[in-house]
């Protein structure tokens, strides 16, 4: 029986008892593998670490003899030790959001479990011996989510909407007059822009609902399937009927007819089809404070990314699919999205410092811009990293919604908000507007750098994740419910927590514990993958639309004599394929980290040129300083390795175009993608060269993950082992050269996986049937959890505030 079955039997103690019992008997190889980890430099070691030291005592003994052993399995499941002799104290992560926690005394091997808190508290004390651990702050939700429906099964993580509308329809419907009046009073008081829709009176229960619906049914039902609503609107008013029902006699009599089968016997599908009928959604409100937020020449500025190019596709997409759905519910109701940025007087030649701008290839959809304001009510000129806007979140938050209410015309449907600060001010306008909130976090910082919780004292001048942290805490337990690009962010692999797994247990010395932070079972996750966009990023066997005027310049870009300050390297061979890579110059996206291990690939170096599009060529054109020393190492790798004839570097910005038939041109050479980030949320660069029907190469650790299906449409590389990742690279180089149909095949693969799985108007069609069913569940149901509501209230008063106002003061 191994570890993860023990633990999972209804009194974990067993396990402990396990390992006590396997400590006696086996004191020898125990005590050999503590003193191996307490060796170790750093008091606080994780998984890999400690698999390594385990694997280097199995060397030390005959394999066989450990192999299979409970210690084995133990260490497998480990996620991190905290060592301080004579203690070892150990987490384990049985499987998705099961944690257990172990001490053991190095002399006498006596194994105990423990509680969150003991094991936080030993952590904070390696962190500050001068800390005194029992006056530190303790967060715990967990008592708030008590009663609340939670998934149970690690499989469902991700469909959280599935179970929630299962659920609560049981529940509502358990008392069936009780749920039905509930109904009642929600299609009564339904209405958008002002306009009343579904019925124009109170009906005082389900019996008269009935009666009106089933006259109005006979009535449409005598008409033809295409006759339109307002041929037949005035009939239906007598009975009470509003629009919204439907545009055609058809559509009315559909809709009508899932009522009236909820009515007669409810049941949670039912509920769901109904409800993906309901015009709910017309105005929308999306956050993305930080950042160049524009359309033209700002990828690859401080900050601006793929975050930038998700949401514009996004809104493009989510218009069109509210325009259609409101459209075919027959209600005249022009929808309008605004995305909620930061405006930028000092824009860099970008549009950030105007106020409104319409999005390209919408009808109404615009960027409406906010400047931040100092103490004072000065605007703030410049811009500032997205590490460093904490401060100014509050002001801009209360600005935001009289503008925005200005824009919209009244309150939004559903407000989304972005990354970690886009998701605070989502959290404290909805709370004031009392509408539905979603979040979408594109990347938590926490899990990109090695122990920030335990060290931010030191990540502290740089990052300031004492706010982020604290932001992302009450965002993730404020927000209705919580959207990802794929069940890794929320659940991890075997090998590592995932995004939102790192927000259950942790601390940060002499700020707060966090016993119970964010549960992974929690209903609100739901996994809604987003595509490229579709009339940019296509194949390259797709001759008619492919833009071959642009030719020439991708040519010069690539092939051309090396420009001062804007490309390095000259390709002494132009007939080996292009291995391309493309991103910002973050040390996370490890762009320098591919070029070392090009470099020290003989390989790898003989079978492909190397292209690298990111940053700046001239460090002293970056104001971010993390981008500047990746430009300055980039710089030293070419120089140590001699790579100018092998490699180019652009510090480009391509528009949208451009960068489309880039993936094509590289795809024409029988080249591939490869992005090497040492850990990525989801990697929209990953679909863009996918969808071009470029084969990719990309991190194992994030979303890549799932995105990709290793060896078939792609390849999983692991960003700690650059030599194995260049070799992965090389031998698939290699072996298109000597089958050519391989590469084809895998270009194929990549392709359909697409289509299959990441498209624009998948996403949409999603993004909405949850937006409409978590909005009536707010509704009719105590979803919004008021406990947990003042408890967040109190957090973000009395510690993110201070946090904030302490950064403004340095």
């Amino acid at each position: 029986m191994d570890l993860q079955t023990q633990i999972s039997r209804p009194h974990a103690e067993a396990a402990a008892e396990d390992f006590v019992s396997y400590a006696r008997s086996h004191r020898e190889v125990v005590y050999a593998w503590l003193r191996r980890c307490f060796a170790a430099s750093d008091p606080v070691l994780h998984a890999p670490e400690l698999r390594r030291e385990f694997a280097r005592l199995k060397q030390e003994y005959e394999r066989e003899a450990l192999a299979g052993t409970f210690l084995e399995d133990f260490v497998r499941h480990l996620h991190e030790a905290a060592l301080h002799e004579p203690w070892a104290y150990f987490s384990l992560r049985a499987a998705v959001g099961d944690w257990h926690f172990y001490r053991i005394h190095l002399e006498t091997l006596v194994a105990e479990q423990i509680a969150v808190p003991e094991y936080l508290k030993f952590l904070e004390r390696l962190s500050d011996a001068a800390i005194d651990v029992e006056r530190v702050l303790e967060v715990d939700f967990g008592p708030f989510n008590r009663g609340f429906p939670r998934l149970r099964e690690p499989r469902s993580i991700g469909q959280g909407v599935l179970f929630l509308n299962r659920q609560l329809a049981g529940r509502m419907f358990h008392e069936q007059e009780e749920g039905e009046r509930k109904l009642i009073h929600f299609l009564t008081v339904h209405a958008i822009d002002g306009r009343q829709l579904l019925l124009e009176r109170s009906f005082p229960n389900a019996q008269a609902l009935r009666v009106a619906l089933r006259r109005a049914m006979n009535e449409v039902s005598k008409l033809s399937d295409l006759t339109p609503w307002e041929s037949f609107a005035d009939r239906l008013r007598g009975l009470g009927i509003a629009p919204g029902w439907g545009d055609c006699a058809r559509r009315v009599l559909e809709t009508m007819s899932l009522l009236m089968d909820i009515l007669e016997a409810p049941s949670a599908e039912a509920l769901e089809a109904f409800l993906a009928r309901i015009p709910m959604i017309s105005r929308l409100l999306i956050l993305s404070p930080h950042g160049y937020f524009g359309q033209d020449n700002v990828l690859g500025l401080p900050d601006t990314g793929g975050q930038v190019v998700y949401i514009l596709d996004q809104v493009r997409a989510l218009e069109w699919e509210m325009r259609h759905r409101l459209a075919q519910q027959g209600v005249s109701v022009e929808p309008k999205i605004l995305i909620v940025t930061r405006l930028i007087p000092e824009a860099r030649g970008t549009t950030c410092n105007q106020r409104l701008e319409k999005v390209a290839g919408t009808e109404n959809s615009w960027i409406l811009r906010v400047p931040f304001h100092k103490p004072d009510g000065q605007i703030v000129p410049d811009w500032i990293s997205r590490f460093e806007i904490w401060p100014y979140l509050e002001r801009f938050a209360a600005d935001v919604e009289q503008a925005a209410l200005g824009e919209l015309g009244g309150r939004p449907d559903l407000v989304i908000g972005n990354y970690s600060d886009g998701n605070l001010v989502a959290s404290l306008l909805s709370s004031r507007l009392g509408v539905t909130q979603c979040n979408i976090a594109h990347a938590l910082e926490k899990t990109k750098y090695a122990n920030s919780d335990l060290r931010w004292r030191e990540f502290e001048p740089h990052y300031h994740f004492s706010c982020q942290y604290t932001a992302d805490l009450i965002a993730m337990n404020a927000a209705d419910f919580i959207i990802t690009s794929t069940r890794q962010e929320i659940a991890g692999a075997a090998d590592s927590i995932g995004q939102y797994g790192a927000y259950r247990v942790f601390t940060m010395p002499g700020l707060y514990r966090v016993v119970n932070g964010i549960d992974q079972f929690d209903p609100k996750f739901n996994v809604v993958s987003p595509g490229a966009n579709a009339g940019v990023y296509f194949s390259y066997l797709d001759r008619e639309r492919r833009l071959t005027s642009l030719h020439p310049e991708i040519q010069a870009l690539i092939y051309g004599p090396a420009t001062p300050g804007q490309s390095r390297g000259e390709f002494a061979s132009r007939e080996k394929p292009l291995l391309f890579t493309m991103a910002r110059f973050d040390r996370i996206k490890n762009l320098t980290g591919m070029v070392r291990w090009f470099a020290e690939s003989q390989r790898l170096r003989s079978v492909a040129n190397l292209l690298v599009i990111g940053g700046y060529i001239d460090p002293t054109a970056s104001t971010d300083h993390e981008e500047r020393e990746q430009i300055r190492l980039m710089h030293e790798l070419m120089d140590k390795y001699e790579l100018d004839s092998r490699t180019r570097w652009l510090g480009a910005r391509l528009d949208k175009n451009l960068a489309g038939e880039l993936y094509r041109y590289v795809a024409d050479s029988r080249g591939a993608f490869v992005q090497p980030a040492l850990f990525e949320a989801f990697g929209l660069t990953i679909i863009e060269a996918m969808a071009s029907g470029v084969p990719t190469f990309a991190t194992c650790y994030g979303g890549p993950l799932e995105i990709i299906q290793h060896g078939k449409s792609g390849f999983h590389i692991d960003p700690n082992d650059g030599a194995a990742a260049a070799d992965v690279i090389a031998e698939f180089f290699e072996h298109c050269a000597a089958e050519p149909a391989y590469w084809q095949q895998l270009s194929k693969a990549s392709l359909d996986r697409v289509e299959a799985r990441y498209t624009w108007k998948r996403y949409a069609e999603q993004m909405m049937t949850l937006s409409r069913i978590y909005g009536f569940w707010k509704f009719v149901s105590n979803i919004e959890r008021e406990e947990s509501g003042r408890y967040l209230q109190m957090f973000y008063q009395l510690q993110f505030r201070p946090l904030a106002a302490a950064m403004a003061r340095n």
